[in-house]
């Protein structure tokens, strides 16, 4: 019995002139995402991915990764068999045994690519029920409800059996849509942000502000973490650790209270800037939804872009706490972002912050600091950490 993958495109089969290049990208991915489970032939046909496993490869690792692939809208454990109704029909029966055995009603749903097949869809459906009927006898045809449907495909060079298919991660594959750098916290939001974007085909790079001795080493752990968990969707993630210390402190010193959560965030939008051209990324990305706390008023939104000078993408801008967290809890990352190890956002937070800051005023409240020469600072010293996806 020969088992594979079958893989549904989703989003990519809409593209026009450049939709080989989409496939490309699609087929590369899932090639370096298995590469480590054994040997595989991955091909694609008929807008469809063949994943097809040698000896002592492990399909099972092979399809939970494929599951987290972004630009896949489906994909089904299938056997292969002759094209030939006899044999179609026996590895119904063989392969989906199980599962035939444990329903009691079914219907059969067959597509048929080559037609130059002797049977066309409804004369194939029609044999291959008759056939399960004699073999399961718990069996009755239902094809309004069925608690059970068995999938025949018949392809070019093999015929496919398979039952439900199942859902992918949706989207286009990452390194279809560009690089941008997203800001990552120890929180909720950002993760969450990370992988939204991921999902349209961005190539992420992270940055993570680190304020030693006010956060931990587990807090940067942290962050690398939640990167890894969003890695399982979005490959591998270089994380950019700026130390964040002096800016703070300087900040603290010299700076209002009431201006401080927005001074901090334009200094971390100027730096990640700078990391981010270095890095041949386009855009910056952010967590934050608008209101959620005093610095993601509309006016701090606008004091705190305003040192930029690329896009910042805000995925979550629209989207309450309750609907981040159901997200959050999806992708995987939820448990870990509760974890109490707080990172820089929560250090010298201010008693009363300002909720309508004034440009103008924080403009002013700015010449107090060297900006150039403490970003500079931080930028230089930044640490690289590669992330691998969780395996």
């Amino acid at each position: 019995m020969k088992e594979v993958i079958l893989i549904k495109l989703g989003e990519v089969v809409l593209k026009g002139l450049n939709r080989r290049s989409f496939e490309d990208v699609l087929l590369k991915n899932i090639r370096r995402r298995i590469g480590g489970l054994g040997e595989f032939d991955v091909t694609e046909r008929q807008s469809t991915v063949y994943v097809v496993p040698h000896e002592g490869a492990d399909l099972n690792g092979a399809e939970e990764r494929i599951s987290k692939i972004f630009g896949i809208a489906a994909y089904s454990r299938a056997c292969e068999t002759q094209k030939e109704i006899g044999a179609i029909c026996s590895c119904a029966a063989d392969y989906l045994h199980k599962e035939l055995s444990s329903v009691k009603s079914f219907k059969v749903e067959c597509k048929r690519s080559d037609k130059k097949f002797p049977l066309n869809s409804p004369q194939i459906c029609a044999k291959a029920g008759e056939f399960l009927l004699g073999q399961f006898p718990n069996l009755h045809v239902d094809v309004i409800e069925p608690e059970y449907t068995v999938r025949i495909e018949v392809r070019d060079f093999a015929a496919y059996v398979h039952g439900n298919s199942r859902h992918g991660a949706g989207g286009i594959p990452v390194g279809t849509g560009g690089k941008a750098a997203v800001l990552v916290s120890g929180g909720i939001d950002s993760p969450v942000a990370a992988w939204m974007m991921a999902r349209r085909g961005v190539e992420l790079t992270a940055i993570h502000f680190a304020s030693p001795p006010y956060t931990s080493e587990r807090a940067e752990q942290k962050a690398a973490d939640l990167l890894r968990r969003v890695g399982e969707y979005a490959g591998r993630i270089t994380m950019f650790t700026v130390p964040f210390t002096k800016i703070q402190e300087e900040i603290k010193e010299k700076c209002p209270e009431d201006l401080f959560t927005i001074i901090m965030r334009r200094f971390m939008m100027r730096a990640a800037e700078q990391i981010a051209r270095r890095e041949g990324c386009e855009a910056l990305i952010t967590g934050e939804s608008l209101g959620q706390v005093a610095s993601q008023t509309l006016q701090a939104i606008v004091c705190t872009d305003e040192p930029a000078r690329m896009p910042v993408f805000r995925p979550l801008i629209g989207m309450d706490k309750v609907e981040i967290i159901d997200y959050a809890r999806r992708i995987g990352t939820y448990d870990l972002s509760i974890l109490p190890y707080e990172d820089c956002c929560t250090v010298f937070t201010p008693r009363h912050p300002r909720t309508r800051p004034a440009l103008k005023f924080v403009e002013v409240a700015e010449e107090a600091l060297d900006v150039d020469t403490l970003v500079s600072d931080c930028i230089t010293n930044a640490r690289i950490t590669k992330i691998e996806p969780n395996r």
